[in-house]
This record gives structure tokens, sequence and C-alpha cells, in this order.
């Protein structure tokens, strides 16, 4: 096919009918406003405004690239959570919308006004960023395994000037002694063999951010049985986990002597994130 200028609605039309899949016209939009810099509501208003061939090119690949099943946020190198535009890469894991409940949990907790937070497994950092947009006097910090998540995280924290401190970490081995009164984390819980790894978007993330042994439950035993180690008395920790996990969790805080434990749904009414307490000294 010779790239021409063509109108965008044009455009639009020929790329949602290759794109297929829940929502084609929103990622086209998405994608022609990524390469021409206008907003969907120029494509809206002057559906025939020209794009130059040039562009058409560069969509047109795009467009490819997307049908072959990258990720909307691998193309467009960003993902919003929290309000917060996050740079994403195929490094970490893209932030899910559902993780936001875990969020607005951790935000509900009557925690010290300067509180000690931690984000385990930051990835891009997302969960920490949101925590720090919102709570000024607490000091997050987090941590990741991954050196180019790290810089990731790192780097989305200067963009949005926010005061989140990055370690590399695998998970606490190499933090330095701090009591936190409060760690959250989103880690790897699919297990080795869910036939849901080889289709969609998980196909183009890292496996270490999503996989975790048969059961899709190590690195959750990990953190649950050493977290206490690590949180001031009373202090609380949230994991996110999959739907059917719940039960699961909240056996593994209960093991590692968490009280208050209880299990939370996301937007979808399904099991997301188990929380609970360490006793404090009176109990």
């Amino acid at each position: 096919m010779i790239d021409k200028p063509l109108a965008c609605e044009a455009l639009l039309t020929e790329a949602a009918g290759l794109i297929g899949g829940d929502s084609p016209r929103l990622d086209a939009e998405l994608l022609l406003g990524y390469v021409t810099g206008w907003s969907r509501t120029t494509f809206r208003a002057w559906p025939e405004r020209e794009v130059d061939a040039a562009l058409v090119a560069r969509f047109r690949t795009l467009v490819e690239r997307r049908c072959e099943g990258h990720p909307i946020a691998h193309l467009l190198g960003e993902q919003e959570f929290w309000s917060l535009p996050l740079k994403v890469n195929p490094s970490t894991l893209i932030p899910r919308p559902d993780t936001e409940c875990l969020v607005e949990a951790a935000l509900a907790l009557d925690l010290p006004r300067n509180a000690n937070v931690l984000d385990l497994g930051t990835g891009t950092g997302a969960i920490a960023l949101a925590l720090a947009s919102e709570q000024p006097g607490w000091r997050v910090s987090a941590c990741d395994a991954v050196r180019k998540a790290v810089a990731l995280a790192t780097d989305n924290a200067d963009r949005l000037g926010l005061p989140v401190t990055v370690r590399q970490s695998n998970w606490f081995e190499d933090l330095p002694s701090v009591a936190f009164d409060l760690i959250v984390s989103n880690p790897p819980y699919i297990a080795g063999n869910d036939v849901h790894l080889g289709a969609g978007d998980v196909r183009f993330e890292p496996a270490s951010a999503l996989v975790a042994g048969d059961d899709g439950l190590d690195d959750i035993r990990r953190i649950t049985a050493e977290a206490p180690a690590w949180l001031s008395l009373g202090g609380w920790l949230i994991l996110e986990h999959g739907y059917e996990q719940g039960a699961a969790v909240r056996q593994l805080f209960t093991d590692a002597g968490f009280t208050c434990v209880e299990t939370r749904q996301d937007y979808g009414r399904r099991d997301r994130f188990t929380l609970g307490r360490k006793q404090d000294a009176e109990r």
C-alpha cells in the first residue's frame, strides 16, 4: 500500500477494522493522537482533516504492531494510573486500573502523618507514586529486583516531582533497616502453567513480573513470612493477588501472625487484594 494523505476518519475506520478486540476505535484514536499530536476531540470535530503521508506511514506501522498483540501502552510509551502519566516499557508490568483499589484501601488506613511506606516490586512506581501524590507527609520508598525497572520508576518519580526513593532489591534482601507503617505490593501471582500467559497483552510483559511458581503463590508466601520483621507494631501489609487466591492468601496472612485479615474486591467485584495488621504490643 502506497501511503498518501488521508482524512482522520478514513484512517481511524481502516485501523479499527484491522485491530478488532474490545476497544478498536479507542486504540486507533490513541495511536493517531500519538503520531499527530492531535487530541481525540480534534478527530471528532474535524473528521475530514488530512494527515500527511509520512504520518500515515508511521500510524499504519503502529496499527500493524497492535494487530500483532503489542500492548497499546508499550506502543505509546505511557500509561495513566491514578491520573498520573507514567512511562512504561517492556521491562515492567503495565499498571492496571484495578490496582487503584489497593491504593484506595491504603489511603483509608489510619496511619501516622509521617508514615514510613514501602512498595515492594514497584515496576513503574505506580503504587508508590500514587500514595506519595496523595500523602506528601508520608516517607514513601520503593524497590524492585530488576535494574531497568528501578531506572524507570526513578524516572517517573523525577518527572512527576514526587519524593519517592527507589532501590534495587529482591524483596527485602537489600533494604536498609527501617520499620514500616505500611508495606504494599502487587507481586507476581500467576501459576507457571496458566493458559492466559500465552494470550493478550501479557505475552509481551516480563514473566518475572507475572509468574510465581506452580500455584502462583511463591512470592506471596515469601512476603507474608518476612514482612512482620519489617513492620512497626500495628503496621499494615496489603498484597494484590489473583481473584481465585483470596482464601489461600488470607491463610498465609493468618499463619504469619497478622490480625484484621480481610480480602477486598476490585472494580469488577472480584477478590483482588488482601490486607492484614501486625499485632501491637498490647495484644
